[in-house]
């Protein structure tokens, strides 16, 4: 795995959260994934908070059942979390990320 917690990789890591207005899961998943990508990923990451509220066609092109999800897209492979991203560990198992 690259390792880009010191700020020397070169791949971005690059996610899309999918939330529903300002639902308390959605303020949750954010919050955590703000810490989690702060803490192991530094500058190293892009987050695209997409609300399906307002934008149910990105909803359908990327088939979201459930929110709040996580899409990773970069690096490969593309992963998917569903859920307010509390379990921390798992993410980070999820996501290829080292504690």
């Amino acid at each position: 795995m690259e390792d880009s917690s010191d700020g020397t990789s070169t791949t971005k890591h690059k996610f899309k959260l999918f939330v529903s207005g300002m639902s308390v899961k959605s303020g949750h998943a954010i919050e955590n994934l703000r810490k989690i990508c702060d803490t192991y990923l530094k500058n190293n990451y892009e987050l695209e908070i997409v609300d399906i509220s307002r934008d149910k066609e990105q909803a359908v092109i990327h088939q979201i059942v459930a929110i709040p999800t996580l899409i990773k897209t970069q690096p490969e492979p593309k992963r998917i979390i569903l859920g307010d991203l509390s379990d921390k560990e798992k993410v980070l198992y999820i996501l290829n990320l080292s504690q």
